[in-house]
């Protein structure tokens, strides 16, 4: 089957174009957001095929995913063929609702002409979706080729955009952790976090946009992972961490508090729980690992590679035979 889609979060689409199908990515001359092409910081394999605009004009297309609203018109336009009509859609829905929670309107709500599959249970209960047809389909990830070793008494964040997006991502909450050992946060757009917030540099180190494969080895390295946004779908490097078996500090909000059962890290509303927890992982290592292999058992249950595959394959061949 050929696949339509355009490179937008990199962890998922790095799980996705794993299957077995031929996965078209657009390319644009600037590589711009809506033409990035392949992945240059993320392994993905010979099956992902660079197409220009041109290009699509005379491709084969058995369904195309969509990821961003403005991703329809460029569809039609650089296809030539009508989405939903003459080429079956599926919208992936990666992000919590913005604005007037809980009475947000998805922008493809209402509609016949389209299946939105959301990646969270939590993305599904908040976001109105009308009549449109709509499915859960959860996360996966690639198994980091790392493995966790804990051998720094330091923690590890990973997120992008912490100045922009601030009380978000819990980036007001860094210091009260940096109080209790030196942090490392990896991510775009992570340069410069340490004097925006006020800390000296041996408290908070910046690593920006670091490929992924060596992003991981450095994580593992770390005694824990702090996971503080206070408002996103699922963080993809949450789960990427607990499968390479680090023991995790979350805040309690949308689908964390289902990604991270009790035994498998600290998971609480209540910063001083947290804190409390981040001490005893970075006093005591041995009970740090044995948390880190109940989360390596618990994500690679809920989010193993194959069951994403499989449940991804099941609906693509639906919407495909469904349009015929």
């Amino acid at each position: 089957m050929n696949v339509l889609l355009w490179h937008v979060h990199g962890s998922w689409t790095t799980a996705f174009v794993h299957g077995k199908h031929r996965y078209l990515v657009p390319v644009t001359p600037d590589r711009g957001p809506y033409g990035l092409g392949r992945a240059r910081t993320y392994r993905w394999p010979d099956s992902v095929v660079e197409v220009t605009p041109d290009e699509l004009r005379r491709a084969d297309v058995d369904v195309l995913i969509l990821q961003r609203p403005q991703e329809w018109e460029l569809a039609e336009r650089w296809l030539g063929r009508r989405p939903g009509r003459d080429v079956p859609v599926v919208y992936v829905e990666h992000n919590t609702p913005k604005g007037d929670v809980p009475n947000s309107r998805h922008p493809m709500a209402d509609r016949d002409d389209l299946l939105i599959a959301h990646v969270t249970h939590f993305n599904a209960l908040f976001w109105d979706t009308g009549d449109t047809r709509a499915t859960v389909v959860e996360h996966g990830v690639v198994p980091p080729r790392a493995t966790y070793t804990g051998e720094l008494d330091r923690l590890a964040v990973v997120v992008n955009e912490p100045v922009r997006r601030w009380r978000v991502t819990g980036t007001d909450l860094l210091p009260r952790f940096a109080e209790l050992a030196p942090l490392d946060v990896f991510g775009m757009g992570v340069a410069g976090l340490a004097d925006r917030l006020g800390l000296p540099p041996d408290r908070l180190t910046s690593h920006d946009d670091v490929p992924q494969e060596r992003m991981h080895a450095e994580l593992g390295r770390r005694r824990a992972y702090l996971h503080l946004c206070r408002w996103t779908s699922l963080g993809l490097s949450l789960v990427e961490a607990m499968t390479m078996g680090m023991p995790v500090v979350v805040l309690a909000s949308t689908e964390a508090v289902l990604a991270v059962p009790p035994d498998a890290g600290v998971l609480s509303t209540r910063i001083d729980t947290l804190l409390a927890g981040a001490r005893r992982f970075l006093a005591e290592p041995d009970a740090a690992a044995r948390t880190g292999a109940q989360a390596r058992a618990a994500a690679g249950a809920r989010y193993g590679l194959d069951r994403f595959l499989g449940d991804w394959d099941r609906l693509l061949e639906e919407e495909a035979c469904a349009s015929r």
